[in-house]
């Protein structure tokens, strides 16, 4: 058993590390600015951020599900913009992953190079008003109709999608079929009958912009399916399992960044004649930040593993995403103790730290949706 990362993994986080550092922003966004994220989104893409796990015929890098992680774990840790990087993120891995193993030659060809050079911007589009964690509550409708399909419904939640040039969506075309009735689609954004709104209000993740969609009466050629009519739930389900064990890793780069930070801060700061890192209030408090991390660490890094062998992760999957957003919204209120005052001024960017991970929790499924499926991976 290997714990260490070999010199290859190393350097390539190292030259990631560096090129974020100098070339993307220090400081989060404050509010949403279109222009402003795609520039930035360009770019992450001439860093490589954008194709790190897409075949390399199509410019990518062609990594595996833990040298990914380990990619976005650099991006996060370097880029203070979190909404960003997940969003970069949530393209690659929603989105583009898809696009690669289930899309026709033809689309694949079309899509993916843009995706990979960040000419093209991806939308994942599925959750609904009504349609969150119960996918199957979907309303969103496909109707076959000769060559295309007609795509009407609305979609609530999609990150990205004000900036978006591709839309990858599902709707309903088997609604007695439940689960194999629902059918993946990569849509153009210019395609007639799509309609996205501005940027919605969030409370954090300024840096990826997210609008609600609205499909009505949209053509959408067959050549854009996504594998087979029918087969929507299980492509959702595998481009989520690359998003759960892949994605999470931009929220340890936080952690390791705002561990950082409060060391910094608690070797610093005086109170009382003394550094506040002396008092076991705030040691312990670092002590066990540092634990979170390294734990959730271990679960995300072993479930990726997992992934690249080809073996059964799902519960590994669950247990790491849950591992991973509860440490990080832990770790964001324990900073905002440790600086006190300061943490809660926009400033010291801790507060905004902390907004950023609250949806970590809810995302990618909810906390309680994931212990449900751990608990049956244990044989409940």
């Amino acid at each position: 058993m290997d714990f260490d990362l070999t010199p290859l993994q190393r350097k390539r986080t190292e030259q990631i590390l560096s090129a974020v550092r100098e070339r993307l922003p220090g400081q989060p966004r404050a509010t949403p600015d279109t222009q402003v994220s795609r520039d930035d989104w360009r770019t992450a893409a001439r860093i490589g951020l954008t194709g790190l796990c897409l075949p390399p015929e199509f410019g990518g890098e062609g990594l595996g599900a833990l040298d990914t992680a380990l990619c976005l774990e650099a991006f996060g840790r370097a880029c203070a913009d979190t909404g960003l990087v997940f969003g970069v993120a949530a393209h690659l891995l929603a989105c583009a992953v898809p696009v690669r193993d289930y899309a026709r030659e033809a689309a694949q060809a079309r899509f993916l190079p843009g995706m990979v050079s960040g000419d093209l911007i991806a939308a994942n589009a599925i959750t609904e008003d009504d349609a969150g964690s119960d996918v199957g509550g979907m309303t969103t409708t496909a109707t076959r109709d000769g060559d295309h399909y007609v795509l009407d419904g609305q979609k609530s939640f999609a990150s990205n999608a004000p900036v978006a040039d591709l839309l990858v969506t599902y709707a309903v075309t088997d609604r007695s079929a439940g689960f194999l009735g629902i059918t993946g689609f990569v849509v153009p954004r210019e395609l007639p009958g799509v309609e996205v709104s501005p940027p919605l209000e969030k409370m954090g993740l300024n840096g990826c912009l997210a609008g609600r969609v609205r499909f009505s009466g949209c053509r959408v050629p067959v050549s854009c399916r996504l594998g087979g009519e029918g087969q929507g739930g299980l492509i959702f389900q595998r481009s989520m399992g690359w998003e759960r064990g892949c994605l999470f890793a931009i929220y340890l780069g936080l952690m390791e960044r705002q561990l950082e930070m409060s060391v910094d801060h608690a070797r610093q700061r005086r109170q009382f004649g003394r550094k506040i890192g002396d008092f076991q209030a705030i040691s312990h408090r670092i002590a066990v930040m540092a634990q979170r991390l390294a734990s959730a660490r271990l679960l995300l890094y072993r479930a990726c593993w997992l992934m690249d062998e080809g073996r059964e992760h799902g519960t590994e999957i669950s247990m790491s995403k849950v591992a991973v957003s509860e440490a990080a919204l832990a770790n964001s209120l324990d900073a905002v103790q440790i600086f006190g005052g300061a943490g809660y001024l926009s400033a010291a960017g801790i507060e905004q730290q902390l907004r950023d991970c609250v949806p970590s929790t809810i995302f990618s499924g909810t906390t309680e949706i994931h212990r449900e499926l751990i608990a049956r991976g244990v044989g409940l």
